[in-house]
């Protein structure tokens, strides 16, 4: 398992209650929050068995879905579902998203 693996799916952990948070009053927007978040995870994975230009794609697709759960968060912040992110949540995303930037240029 990669590193950034690990980071990914403590950052699951960090998110769930925020996800439950956002599900009472805008479900469509906890989905799809819960279907990037675990997108990445499992592409970073799927990546990570490949070589080449479909570890690339796999390590993209992680990075584009790391970057769409983050906006869901920042977009719940605007709506006023949330209040400011947890400093945790922040950092999270931005190790797994530099990470990912890293692993995709590989």
């Amino acid at each position: 398992m990669l590193r950034v693996t690990t980071i990914a799916l403590q950052l699951v952990r960090d998110v769930a209650p925020l996800a439950a948070r956002i599900a009472r009053r805008d479900a469509a927007l906890a989905k799809q929050l819960r279907d990037a978040l675990s997108s990445a995870v499992l592409n970073v994975e799927e990546g990570a068995g490949q070589h080449g230009a479909r570890g690339s794609q796999h390590f993209a697709i992680a990075l584009g879905s790391a970057r769409e759960a983050a906006v869901a968060l920042q977009v719940a912040v605007a709506w006023g579902y949330l209040e400011e992110l947890p400093r945790n949540v922040d950092e999270g995303f931005r190790i797994v998203i530099a990470s990912l930037m890293k692993l995709e240029r590989r």
